[in-house]
């Protein structure tokens, strides 16, 4: 295949190498990183290649490859700009929401079937389970003996279970105060 003025034409992808040392300096003016620099390049030349249909033959080769790593680093940098450095996870795990309603919802329910408690047995869950005192500490505050607090304790959290319509296997409840007060009825024979 030849031009019309009768050299050999040459296929725009070959071209793409003489200009790798043009790019690079380019690309570290840009970047002033090296590693950067040649992953900026990388890209580039890969775009370039895969778009090469889109080079019109005859036009500047440099310039076409120049605008693909301009264009390329800026789209990198406005990415950049939204994204938070988390290389070791850190952000990433505190990164967690559950719906807002859900829990609103499910905590209004638990208040109006905690309310219907017997007032012994809403003192043992307070006490026992959401404020974390041990059976023997409750039972001293509440001056009764330790086996009163684990009977109230007991039925009360089977109670507040039958009420919420949870199976003895399962909880259902998200907040740390509900899951608190619950948690040992299902994990816990008292």
């Amino acid at each position: 295949m030849t031009k019309a003025s009768g050299t050999p034409a040459t296929d725009p992808r070959e071209e793409i190498v003489e200009h790798l040392p043009a790019l690079r300096a380019f690309a570290f003016s840009l970047t002033r990183n090296s590693a950067a620099a040649d992953d900026l390049v990388q890209d580039t030349v890969v775009k370039g290649w895969s778009n090469i249909d889109k080079f019109e033959v005859g036009t500047n080769m440099r310039a076409w490859l120049f605008t693909i790593l301009r264009n390329t680093f800026y789209s990198n940098r406005r990415k950049m700009r939204r994204e938070v450095a988390d290389s070791e996870g850190t952000f990433a795990e505190g990164l967690a929401e559950k719906p807002a309603h859900d829990g609103r919802l499910q905590m209004a329910d638990f208040q109006r079937v905690f309310a219907k408690l017997p007032d012994e047995q809403r003192e043992a869950l307070i006490l026992v389970g959401a404020s974390g005192f041990s059976y023997e500490e409750a039972a001293e505050m509440c001056g009764v003996a330790i086996g009163t607090i684990k009977s109230r304790t007991n039925r009360g959290r089977a109670r507040l279970a039958e009420l919420l319509g949870l199976g003895s296997d399962e909880i259902g409840m998200t907040d740390s105060a509900t899951m608190a007060v619950l948690s040992r009825s299902s994990s816990k024979p008292l």
